[in-house]
Parts: structure tokens; sequence; C-alpha cells
């Protein structure tokens, strides 16, 4: 095996000659960079994919310089710096759409969110219509937007722009009105948009009896750090999907609870799937 692969020696005279402090920053800025990167896709599809993509390169990396160094095949190690700047192109074309959601995110980010009156009066309100359209089986799909705004996403729905109340909720998800298919999006205790199509969670990752609102759930719940209360049409479960995660059959004293962990002090809170 080559030693200007493995010389540590050389590795560590050129990092003193460098000047320790400047790698320091440089590694803390890389660092920094990765991340970030990490946390933004944490959760969504991107993620999945992105570790899929980072094992292919470093496998390839390590294969062409062992290779290429042991024969001497500085043409495949050529060739492979050439792959590079296409995959990086290709990963844009790949990633477009959490590039797209990312500097929507940018500048739509609230920076601080605490407890509040109308934070309470939120929860009172979604509690409240959950449990009436539970009671009555009333399918219902709704986001609540935390620190990372949800316009681009509602775009394609319904702009309503209306304070939030349970009976505003209830007569939009009421069986055949025009707006009661599709999910309602809730930004700063209004209801802002209604009849918008969230994206849906990847077959495979529910259980075969979750329907669609449910899928749409925790798309939702992948592609933002929103929390997604979702009733059931056919069982009238209460859910909400956070992170990806839903938990399941809710009571109203659970709901509540769960809400004011998730809302009031604007953490993003991981759960176990629940079993029941």
């Amino acid at each position: 095996m080559s030693d200007d692969i493995f010389n540590f020696g050389n590795f560590f005279r050129s990092v003193v000659s460098y000047g320790w402090w400047r790698v320091a920053i440089e590694l803390f800025l890389i660092g920094l960079v990765i991340y970030w990167v990490v946390s933004f896709l944490r959760g969504t599809r991107g993620a999945r994919m992105l570790r899929g993509v980072a094992f292919v390169l470093i496998t390839l990396y390590l294969l062409v310089a062992l290779v290429a160094a042991k024969w001497g095949l500085e043409r495949v190690a050529f060739l492979y710096q050439k792959f590079l700047y296409f995959a990086f192109f290709a990963s844009i074309v790949v990633f477009q759409p959490e590039l797209r959601r990312g500097l929507m995110r940018i500048g739509e980010t609230r920076l601080f969110r605490g407890w509040s009156n109308e934070i309470s009066d939120e929860i009172d309100a979604l509690v409240e219509a959950a449990s009436f359209l539970s009671r009555r089986k009333i399918g219902a799909l709704v986001a609540i937007e935390r620190d990372v705004g949800l316009g681009g996403i509602a775009e394609n729905g319904t702009r309503v722009n209306a304070d939030l109340t349970a009976e505003i909720l209830e007569t939009i998800f009421w069986p055949n009105s025009p707006l009661h298919d599709l999910g309602v999006v809730v930004s700063q205790g209004k209801v802002a948009y209604a009849g918008v199509q969230f994206p849906l969670a990847e077959s495979g990752e529910l259980e075969r009896e979750l329907g669609s609102r449910h899928r749409a759930a925790v798309g939702m719940s992948q592609e933002s750090d929103s929390v997604v209360l979702v009733v059931s049409e056919e069982t009238g479960d209460v859910s909400i999907a956070e992170r990806g995660q839903l938990i399941r059959k809710l009571t109203p004293e659970g709901l509540r609870g769960l809400l004011s962990e998730l809302l009031g002090r604007g953490e993003n809170v991981r759960f176990r799937k629940s079993v029941a």
C-alpha cells in the first residue's frame, strides 16, 4: 500500500507548517456546514438520499485512490475528479425540492416563539375541533406552523387568513364543503390556507390500515418542522405527526398535553410510534 496515502508523518508536518489554528478554524467551519445540512434534511426523504450518495462517493473515492496509487492509474483518478463535477450538478437536480424549500425557509423562519395566551387559545381551538370531528368521524388534516414557514408548501391552496377557531375548522372539514378533502395550514394563530395538498409519505412507511390523510400528515411532518393534526374518517381516531413519526389514538387530554409540549416551548421533540 502506497506510503503517499497513509503517511501520517507528512500529514502532521503539513498541519504544523500551515498553522494549527487555521486548520482548526477550517475544520470547524466545514463541520458547521455539514451539521447544518444534516439538520436541515433530517427527517426528510432528502436525508436518506444524502446518506446513500455520500456512501457511494466516499466508497468510490477510497477505491479509486487505492487503485490509482497501487497500479499508477492516473487516468482513472482524473476521470473520477470529472465524475465528481457531474455528481455535484446531478445532486442539484435531485435535491431541487429540498433546495427550493430551503430557500423558502430562509425567508420565512421566525427566530423566536414562546409560550403565550395566543398559543393557549390556539391549542384550545384545535382540541375542541378535533374532539367535535372525532365524535362524528369527520376526517381532518391540519398542519400547525412552528419555526419554519409553510407558505411555499401551501401556495397550491386557498388563502383564508381567518382567526383560528374551532368553528371555522369544523366548517372547513364538514362533509361536502369545497375544501374539506385536503389540508389546512395554521400560522400565527390564523387559518392561513385551506385546501392544501400536503406531500405524501412514501409507501411502506405506515401501517396498511392507514389511509391517504395519515400519509399526508407524515409526509408534511417529514418536509417541514410543522406539527400535523389528523382525524381519521374511518375510526375517528385523533393522531399527531411530528418529524416523520405518528402518535395515534390520542384522547383530548393527551392531545392537549402533546400540543402544549410541541407548540408551547417551540421544541422539536421526537416520539416513538404509538402502538396503541
